[in-house]
């Protein structure tokens, strides 16, 4: 075996995770430290068009990054990656230069091969060294996989990788991905290994490619603190101190816990990475991690729901992520079409004539009890709490479109609320001993980051049921600043604060959309007012 090489893409690849956006100062001393570590090669950012800004790891060619990099550090090559799916012309890109990018790495899809190759032979022209990254190795088949190398050997690249796009790839597969890759490579041209540990294979895979004693060299990725997009990506502080111990190795780690400790761990508080079940799942149904990480924002699935909306998807979809797609499979999910007819002739019944209160699970319960009791006293209203069961407000029915929130509210054995009707929406599949099933689509929002809102929900079955007036007390709104602002406890919630605002601004609009159809009137205080 020849020489093991690491190669850092904190800044590029845990860009992911904060939108490249690290700020000047970290990216200067992030890019010292790395160097200082004593690593092979240092990804510094995405190389595309953009509108360079010092405090994003995005450059726009050589004359923005050299001012990041200087003076470099002997021992040190200085990377950037280009996407074929965000190309940047060669000509704009520019010669190598000697203060400049050393490397380019180019990552490219299966439907890029071809102009990847011929951008790769600009590059080479240009003097740089290029690593090519077939985006998806497990994708290819073992025949497909062989072409592909063929085709990459006519150029003179510096390395040629195998990457786990979406870390689901095992050691017995991966090890026959190395074995192909070195029985069909040109000798000279390096192996190198990209991962993601959504199923926690990193640290396996790269050491059991570091044992294999081949006779080329390698080149490993890896983060600080494993920063990355979902699950994050390999170690690079735990692999090195692997190759310190195995291979004789002499990286420094200081550099590296200095780093996590003066720019990581804030945003890591912020933006969290790593081993999540959802990204698990993602990653053993085969599918894009945004996917993963689109279905766990909503907050709504059960682990048995969750991985039965991943296994809906079309095989030829599951690769490709896009928002819309991602939106139309949750809503088809969702919708689970049932005919409500007599359930809401049954409803319609036995709540005509009365007035309505709905109870949702907001602190102001509390702080304006004497509001609320008032309003129940005076008025002996029909109770329908949503998505929870109140221990002080006996209520006569529970209105429930969240599976998780339903098991909980299953789980309910206060007295008070004993004999309560529970009516939940189509979309619960695993739901069971409720009163009233009625159908998802015909109550939720057309807006789809708020399609499953207990209280637009329950708005619009009353609309239907012919209620001309619901009052409101517990509907307080998503507070930012307190998301644990609630009458029980469990009911917390997981929205960035750009989401809760959208959130609160978009059923506001939909209940002043209501108005028109049925009088709304709030008893405690609610940002919807």
């Amino acid at each position: 075996m020849n020489q093991i090489n690491l190669l850092d893409c904190t800044l590029r690849d845990g860009g992911y995770v904060n939108e490249w956006h690290f700020g000047e100062k970290a990216i200067r001393n992030i890019t010292k430290k790395m160097a200082l570590a004593g690593v092979e090669y240092f990804e510094i950012g995405f190389v595309r068009e953009c509108n360079y800004d010092k405090d994003y790891s995005l450059f726009d060619g050589n004359d923005s990054v050299k001012d990041m990099i200087t003076p470099k550090q002997s021992g040190t090559k200085y990377v950037g990656m280009i996407d074929m799916g965000k190309v940047i012309p060669a000509d704009k890109l520019g010669r190598k230069t000697k203060d400049g990018f050393d490397v380019i790495r180019v990552i490219f899809k299966k439907s890029k091969i071809e102009e990847a190759y011929d951008y790769i032979k600009e590059l080479i022209e240009l003097g740089y060294e290029v690593f090519a990254q077939a985006v998806g190795t497990d994708n290819y088949t073992d025949s497909e996989f062989i072409a592909l190398i063929e085709k990459f050997n006519s150029l003179p690249i510096s390395a040629f990788y195998i990457v786990d796009s979406f870390g689901l790839i095992k050691k017995r597969d991966f090890m026959r991905l190395v074995q192909i890759a070195d029985h069909n490579l040109k000798e000279d041209i390096m192996l190198g290994y990209h991962s993601h540990n959504n199923m926690q294979q990193a640290m396996g895979n790269a050491s059991a490619m570091t044992e294999l004693n081949l006779k080329r060299d390698i080149v490993l990725d890896a983060c600080v603190f494993g920063m990355g997009r979902g699950a994050g990506n390999l170690n690079m502080e735990l692999f090195a101190e692997y190759m310190n111990e195995n291979f004789g190795k002499h990286y420094r780690i200081e550099p590296m816990l200095e780093i996590i400790d003066e720019y990581l761990n804030d945003i890591y508080r912020e933006n969290f990475w790593g081993y999540s079940l959802p990204l698990y799942l993602s990653a053993s149904n085969s599918c894009h991690p945004n996917y993963a990480i689109y279905f766990a924002g909503k907050g709504t699935l059960t682990v048995k729901s969750y991985n039965e909306i991943l296994k809906s998807i079309p095989k030829e979809d599951k690769a490709i992520y896009s928002k819309d797609k991602a939106e139309k499979i949750y809503k088809e999910y969702q919708e689970n079409f049932v005919d409500d007819r007599e359930v809401v002739q049954n409803l319609e019944k036995e709540v005509s004539g009365r007035e309505i209160l709905l109870l949702g699970p907001g602190s102001s319960l509390k702080r304006e009890e004497e509001t609320v009791r008032k309003y129940i006293k005076e008025k002996n209203p029909i109770v329908i709490s949503l998505n929870f069961v109140p221990n002080d407000y006996r209520c006569d029915y529970v209105f429930s479109c969240h599976m998780r929130r339903y098991k909980n509210i299953q789980e309910h054995n206060v007295d008070l609320n004993m004999d309560m009707k529970k009516i939940v929406t189509s979309n619960l599949r695993e739901a069971s001993n409720y009163d009233y099933m009625v159908n998802f689509a015909s109550y939720s929002s057309e807006s789809p980051e708020i399609m499953e809102n207990s209280g637009i929900m329950c708005v619009n079955l009353l609309i239907h049921l012919g209620i001309k007036k619901v009052c409101l007390a517990g509907l307080d709104g998503y507070d930012t600043s307190n998301r644990g602002n609630y009458v029980n406890s469990g009911l917390e919630y997981d929205f960035s604060p750009e989401l809760l605002e959208l959130r609160n601004h978009l059923i506001r609009e939909e209940f002043k959309k209501k108005q028109g159809k049925i009088q709304i009137e709030f008893l405690t205080k609610s940002i919807y007012e």
